[in-house]
């Protein structure tokens, strides 16, 4: 089951199964369908409350529109942007450049500091993850965490690189995370409560 505020409630159900199980399912879930929908609409509303706005690692850029442009540059905390249709797609093109810029040292670091090495680095959009570690140290990241804090983001790179040494998430490793990163519980409560507001 999923829940959209564009398209509603989709039930997803076996071939050969009735509808009436669909009404079923809704009725059942009906509390959280609705505690889904509150969540996305609060989700929306703050995404729209930004106006001309950008969030970058707890900084707040001005959006700047320049027509003819098509790409997005930097000037100090405005960022110039194409007009229209061009502009999300060139913020998001702008934000994982950024992110390689802003994730690269700090994964460096980190590493140098553990006494580890990663063996690649890629920066993705996941829909699920905000970032992953391979048994092959190839470390893959989400852009869209330059829109949390700069606190946030360093966690998550610490949580990576802890993958390096407990590629799971036994106590052991978290024991490695609270002595590398120590207010992680703060950080892991941060995206957990607004996280879905991190998209442009």
């Amino acid at each position: 089951m999923t829940v959209d505020l564009a398209r509603g409630v989709e039930v997803v159900l076996p071939r050969r199964a009735p509808e009436r199980e669909a009404a079923a399912a809704i009725r059942e879930f009906r509390p959280w369908i609705e505690r889904r929908m509150a969540e996305l609409e609060a989700t929306r509303a703050a995404v729209a409350a930004r106006g001309d706005t950008v969030p970058y690692l707890g900084q707040t850029l001005s959006l700047s529109v320049q027509a003819g442009r098509t790409r997005v540059t930097r000037r100090g905390d405005v960022l110039l942007v194409p007009v229209g249709d061009a502009r999300m797609p060139a913020l998001e093109r702008w934000y994982r450049r950024a992110a390689r810029s802003e994730i690269e040292p700090r994964l460096k670091r980190a590493c140098a500091l553990a006494g580890t090495s990663y063996s690649g680095l890629t920066i993705r959009g996941q829909k699920t993850r905000w970032a992953s570690c391979s048994r092959s140290g190839s470390m893959s990241f989400n852009w869209r965490l330059l829109l949390a804090p700069e606190a946030v983001l360093d966690y998550v790179v610490w949580h990576e690189v802890c993958h390096l040494e407990v590629m799971d998430h036994s106590p052991r490793f978290w024991r490695l995370v609270a002595l590398r990163s120590p207010r992680y519980r703060e950080h892991v409560r941060w995206l957990r409560t607004n996280g879905a507001t991190l998209v442009l």
